[in-house]
């Protein structure tokens, strides 16, 4: 049945059909085919999938995310790394990525960063002389981050079904996002100083500058109280999660006051269905991961790439090519849940720490967000500002070389990712 509901759910992505039905349909189907008619089965599986309590984190992270996106942090965030970078050449376009890493600190999503940016700093960019294309392109790139850099929704998931700590894995993901957003910085400054586009024309005193970070502070904290309270064992990750919500509700409300009780139904009901969406991924993600368990198609996965692929190196060589492929065409959370239990296990045999493995993973995912033909980052940015997709993936694509010279590199250096687990 496994080989049956694999093949299933690859005609139905072929044919469009949507991540969560494609998974449940084929897994329902194939059962049905092979002459299994109790039903009930599937409804169980679906239901036992999301029972877990790690899973509450994801739900309450959306939703801190979306509170804080709304209660005026990225306007404050980006005057911050204005008043850092925006003498220097093409300083808004390294304002632009900036504020991409310190959002994605806070929000873990890739779109979300990329709006909350985007919506600010393009027209910004625009009535200094950038390039509309290129101030887009550099908007989605440097939103890419934001499932890498920690607090990440995609990590958690590869958390879970890892079986791994979900701190650990926090902190793998901290040197590996801050390298990415330095790649990205590098390419925009080179970029910004070929086609001569400039600073922002101020000259920032100490006291505009001490002004900006003290006023940017309570959303700057709000990663530094997660990270440092899972990582210290004040909480766990679901715990950690609502605290986030309610430092969001604290922060947007009482400290900048730009939280309304009118927007709170909006914001609620756009992370319940945000969240919805996801576990319903994964609730009909387990029912196919039931059927594959039963083959046993991870282990023979395993036994089939310790016999073909003769070192590491080469495995790693072709689980990127995977997840690249992957990141192209499939939705984040899917990939995640499809890909870890297949993967991992060739992974730990050929010896490869599931973290690194992770961040890996979640790397290439990223990259898969400006990556034709379903790049998330790219419909978003072209929505909002108002650019077509060609002319957006000419400026996307000297990001995209650093992008993957930097996945080299965290892919050679495993330590990159080890060093704060180890300390």
């Amino acid at each position: 049945m496994g080989s049956l509901a694999a093949g299933l759910l690859l005609a139905f992505f072929i044919v469009g059909v949507p991540v969560p039905f494609a998974l449940g349909g084929a897994s329902a189907l194939a059962m049905l085919l092979n002459g299994s008619s109790n039903m009930v089965i599937v409804c169980q599986r679906m239901f036992q999938g999301i029972n877990s309590f790690p899973y509450l984190a994801l739900p309450f992270f959306i939703l801190a995310g979306n509170l804080m996106a709304s209660g005026g942090i990225s306007d404050r965030m980006i005057t911050f790394a204005t008043t850092v970078l925006g003498r220097l050449k093409g300083g808004l376009a390294l304002v632009a990525i900036l504020a991409s890493m310190f959002f994605a600190a806070i929000c873990g999503s890739c779109a979300a960063v990329c709006a909350a940016v985007g919506a600010v700093l393009i027209p910004g960019m625009l009535n200094k002389g950038y390039d509309k294309n290129f101030a887009a392109a550099t908007v989605a790139s440097g939103s890419s981050i934001g499932i890498i850099i920690p607090p990440s929704v995609p990590m958690i998931l590869f958390c879970i079904a890892a079986s791994v700590s979900v701190g650990d894995a926090f902190m793998a993901g901290m040197i590996p996002g801050i390298l990415f957003g330095a790649a990205l910085m590098v390419v925009a400054y080179f970029v910004c100083g070929r086609n001569g586009y400039g600073t922002d024309g101020r000259r920032y005193s100490m006291r505009e500058k001490a002004r900006a970070f003290f006023d940017a502070l309570p959303a700057l904290m709000m990663p530094v109280i997660i990270l440092g309270g899972i990582y210290g064992g004040i909480f766990t990750a679901t715990e950690a999660a609502c605290v986030a919500v309610v430092y969001g509700l604290i922060v947007g409300g009482l400290v900048y006051k730009e939280l309304k009780l009118a927007d709170m139904a909006k914001i609620f009901i756009e992370s319940a269905v945000a969240a919805a969406g996801v576990l319903l991924i994964i609730s009909c993600a387990a029912v196919f991961a039931m059927l594959l368990t039963r083959e046993q198609i991870p282990t023979k996965i395993t036994a089939l790439m310790m016999s073909v692929v003769a070192n590491k190196t080469l495995y790693l060589v072709i689980v990127n090519i995977i997840w690249i492929i992957m990141g192209m065409f499939m939705e984040i959370s899917a990939s995640v849940i499809i890909l870890t239990p297949l993967l991992l296990p060739a992974a730990l045999a050929f010896g490869i720490t599931p973290y690194h493995f992770g961040v890996m993973m979640i790397t290439n995912l990223a990259i898969g967000m400006v990556t034709p033909p379903f790049g998330l980052c790219l419909f978003v940015i072209s929505d909002i500002a108002k650019v077509k997709l060609m002319p957006l993936l000419k400026n996307v694509a000297p990001y995209l070389i650093a992008m993957l010279v930097t996945l080299f590199v965290i892919c050679a250096f495993p330590q990159l990712s080890l060093f704060l687990i180890s300390r």
